[in-house]
């Protein structure tokens, strides 16, 4: 397999994506993860730093950075899929605050461990800007800032831009306000996992590629080359987890697709704006998202692909020229200078996890050592690191703020067996694009997409 292909992050890594060597047979551990893509690894390296004398073995199927760690958007956001009403109608206004500040502490942290461990990966704290570019949109964008208010956050945590300061920021076509928070960096996520990749092997974990996992039980990971027995073991394989035994249904794989374009010139820059690399997305139900790269091109990505029968995971699922089109439409609406004759160079896709209830969730099994994370619905360039420092404190058995959270120890329920779950998915992502439609026709918020919403616990 060329992994340079997987995605425009891959391809620009520095480094040979050399497989590391495989297990070699039968070994013991004091905690095996299994995964090596950010929420593996994190845990690895947290871990690690906290006790130098534990084994830790992490097994992966491919390389590190294989699956959506190495072909995300490249956000570092304070983003966590559960809206903070949400959580504080689950939990409670403090406990649903503490989860917020803490997914804001975490960028910071991200930032910290890159520049602490010298790993290069273009790492720039621009924050990020969603547009509104309608009515309906911009009533959005208001109700989201108020609330922020409602449940404790502040003009430092989410502010509201008129016209002038978001298009100042962005200079999408039609921008009519916007918000704006600080709490996000653009990344280049390949480096930033490779990086990673290779500071935990500096720590002493010991890293297996190309060993893919067929079974996981209590005080065991079993590979084709051999069992790795160890008292805890890890699952983080995001939206490869249906692949696991008895998985099929813990979330479901939905994919996310990307575009880059060359490498743009600055007079072209100078009429997009992003002068900080913030990060961008705007109001509209079916997300999209996108950042200036540090070689100054523009990856754009969003949602449309669809979810494929029996949680079923394929190599040819991750291009899907219908949403490659569409994307490159939508980026060409934004920016009417990037129009047909600005060149796409690089097209990738991949799934990330999605939870029955939509809730991201880290855990361990204290009665049988199993322990997990994941569930990020694409939010997990971040959460991934929390999840990192929380299973880290879990394993080592430490009370404390991390290991409060509301997000601890959460059972997402099943999702249906198919086909219902394939009609679920696919009638959701239909729904979102038809709101869409509707609004930009009537200039009303669509009913439907309220409703869906409300359906998912939002």
């Amino acid at each position: 397999m060329r992994y340079q292909e997987l995605s425009y992050w891959l391809s620009s890594v520095t480094e040979p994506l050399t497989p590391r060597p495989g297990l070699p047979g039968d070994t013991d551990a004091d905690v095996v993860i299994v995964g090596a893509g950010y929420t593996g690894l994190w845990t690895a390296y947290y871990l690690a730093a906290a006790d130098p004398t534990l084994r830790i073995v992490v097994l992966e199927k491919e390389i590190a950075g294989y699956g959506a760690s190495g072909r995300n958007g490249g956000w570092c956001s304070a983003l966590f899929p559960t809206s903070l009403p949400a959580l504080a109608r689950r939990h409670g206004r403090d406990r649903a605050l503490a989860m917020q500040r803490a997914m804001h502490s975490t960028v910071r942290e991200v930032g910290r461990v890159v520049a602490a461990e010298g790993i290069d990966c273009d790492w720039t704290a621009g924050g990020t800007v969603v547009l509104a570019r309608t009515d309906v949109q911009l009533g959005r964008a208001r109700a989201a800032v108020a609330e922020a208010r409602e449940h404790g956050l502040d003009d430092a945590d989410l502010v509201l831009l008129d016209a002038a300061e978001a298009a100042a920021r962005c200079h999408a076509d039609g921008v009519r306000g916007g918000t704006y928070t600080p709490h996000c960096a653009a990344v280049h996520p390949a480096k930033l996992v490779r990086g990673l990749a290779a500071a935990v092997e500096r720590r002493g974990v010991r890293v297996f590629e190309r060993t893919p996992v067929t079974a996981l039980r209590p005080g065991a990971a079993v590979t084709p080359a051999g069992v790795v027995r160890a008292p805890v073991v890890v699952r983080a394989t995001e939206g490869f987890t249906p692949a696991l035994p008895g998985q099929r249904r813990a979330v479901a794989p939905v994919y996310s697709l990307m575009v880059a374009t060359e490498p743009l010139p600055a007079a072209t820059w100078a009429e997009i704006g992003l002068a900080e690399r913030e990060t961008f997305s705007d109001y509209r139900h079916v997300i999209i998202y996108g950042q200036r790269t540090a070689d100054g091109r523009l990856a754009f990505g969003g949602r449309g692909a669809p979810y494929h029968y029996g949680s079923r995971v394929r190599p040819d699922f991750d291009r899907e020229p219908r949403v490659f089109a569409a994307l490159r439409r939508v980026l060409g609406e934004l920016f009417p200078v990037l129009g047909p004759d600005v060149p796409v160079t690089h097209t990738w896709g991949g799934p990330l996890g999605v939870a029955r209830d939509w809730a991201a969730s880290v855990g361990l099994d204290r009665s049988t050592g199993l322990g997990w994370a994941g569930g990020y619905v694409g939010d997990g360039v971040g959460t991934s690191n929390l999840a990192g420092r929380t299973l880290a404190d879990l394993i080592r058995g430490e009370q404390t703020d991390l290991t409060a959270l509301p997000w601890v120890n959460h059972r997402s329920p099943r999702w249906e067996p198919e086909p219902l779950r394939w009609l679920a998915v696919n009638a959701g992502l239909k729904v979102m694009f038809s709101a869409d439609e509707a609004e930009r026709r009537t200039n009303r918020p669509s009913r439907r997409a309220k409703a869906f919403s409300h359906l998912l616990g939002h």
